[in-house]
């Protein structure tokens, strides 16, 4: 164990393990996040003295000693004894044990089926399960839905309540249940693979504990299933595929390296190689859903060695697809970006207006018309449209490439 621990990176990698552990225990979200949040403040002050041995089973063993001693400090004492007696002591580990790692359960699983129950709204479901298991802020959730932050926050503390008045068990579903709960749950490990492969916000561009999460519980809902389900094979391809080109989408001072001008020797062909098998696998069962789209979109990128052999024209068609399947306004401006490669940034540019209104807020929709724009030679349009994109991206590596872009138009 290193004498020294960034609080911040490990509340990041363990939050969702921890929160689910402690919601498990007391049965309750918010008393569990609140205590979990105390224990990463206390944290931050006891650690710069000495780091525990394991920091998690720390963290584990002083939120729930939180929750404890306010259940004992609590007016109604009669009630809340009962509410001690009966927590699941049988499961939990014994005094002695708490500050050991392997103390805290793996609850993950029970997490997102709970937080993806049918009683909650789809967005909601989302919503919920990456505040819970992730741990990403509010603002960063609304980001990734578009939408504002006090409307996120009001979908988050309906869906706590609601599960809660409703009685929302904490359990895994049984087999026969679990293909109707697939939809939102597979929409949940695409958010969380998301936001570790392009980080809203923060000075990441790549947040790969988030990339691993999605996809090792993309495994485990596999594991799971009874019969292969090609959706969820597409998406395990999608983010195998995507995750495979992380080590060349930085350089060697941790800038942003664009898909066209990555080393692709620096793919990994391992992950390539498993999604390719698994895309083959989805397509085998019958029509392709979104997913597994996206997933042959990456796979074509994939085949090209050089991107000069990139088939743009077949990517357009597998966009087309796409959006007759799943339409969407960042599916519309991507298929956009696929149009400007096969056809030239004139043929794309009237797409990429269309959605002026409905992506007025969204910084890569900005990125992308002034990229079009300094394709076309409209400098001052292009200029225009990168600060406008700067203003609206919150990712420090990203603002930073909308400023060498600004720079190389001759303005900052």
């Amino acid at each position: 164990m290193p004498e020294k621990i960034e609080v911040a990176e490990l509340c990041r990698a363990e939050w969702g393990r921890l929160l689910s552990a402690l919601i498990r225990d007391f049965g309750d979200f918010d008393v569990a996040e609140e205590a979990l949040q105390g224990a990463f403040a206390s944290a931050l002050e006891a650690w710069g003295k000495a780091v525990p041995k394991s920091p998690r089973g720390w963290l584990y063993a002083a939120a729930r000693h939180d929750v404890i001693d306010r259940l004992r400090r609590n007016a109604r004492l009669a009630e809340k004894q009962a509410a001690l007696a009966a927590l699941p002591t049988a499961e939990a580990p014994a005094a002695d044990e708490l500050y050991e790692e392997n103390a805290v359960p793996d609850e993950r699983l029970r997490l997102i089926f709970t937080c993806c129950h049918p009683a909650l709204a789809p967005e909601a479901q989302v919503a919920l399960t990456l505040r819970t298991l992730c741990g990403l802020a509010t603002e960063e959730i609304a980001r990734a839905f578009l939408v504002p932050v006090p409307t996120m926050a009001q979908r988050l503390v309906r869906a706590k309540t609601k599960i809660r008045t409703a009685g929302i068990p904490y359990v895994v579903p049984e087999a026969a249940d679990l293909p109707d709960r697939l939809a939102e749950v597979m929409a949940v490990l695409y958010l969380v693979f998301n936001e570790g492969h392009s980080a809203s916000r923060g000075e990441s561009l790549v947040r790969a504990e988030l990339c691993a999460e999605a996809i090792r519980l993309a495994r485990l809902v596999r594991e799971l299933l009874r019969e292969p389900v090609a959706e969820l094979e597409g998406l395990l391809a999608l983010m195998l595929l995507h995750d495979s080109r992380r080590g060349a989408r930085l350089d060697s001072a941790g800038e942003m390296v664009l898909l066209a001008d990555q080393d692709r020797s620096l793919w990994d062909q391992k992950e390539i190689e498993e999604g390719r098998g698994l895309l083959r696998a989805a397509l085998g069962r019958g029509p392709p859903g979104p997913y597994a789209l996206e997933a042959a979109i990456a796979a074509v990128h994939a085949d090209a060695r050089r991107v000069e052999e990139t088939d743009w024209r077949q990517i357009v068609g597998l966009y087309d697809l796409l959006e007759a399947v799943h339409p969407s306004p960042v599916v519309a401006l991507n298929h956009a970006a696929a149009v400007s490669m096969a056809h030239g940034p004139e043929a794309a540019l009237p797409l990429v207006e269309a959605l002026a209104e409905t992506l007025a807020d969204y910084h890569l929709w900005h990125a992308t018309r002034a990229d079009l724009f300094r394709r076309l030679g409209r400098k001052g349009d292009a200029i225009s449209s990168y600060r406008r994109a700067h203003a609206l991206a919150r990712n420090a590596i990203e603002r930073r490439f909308l400023e060498w872009r600004l720079a190389e138009l001759g303005t900052s």
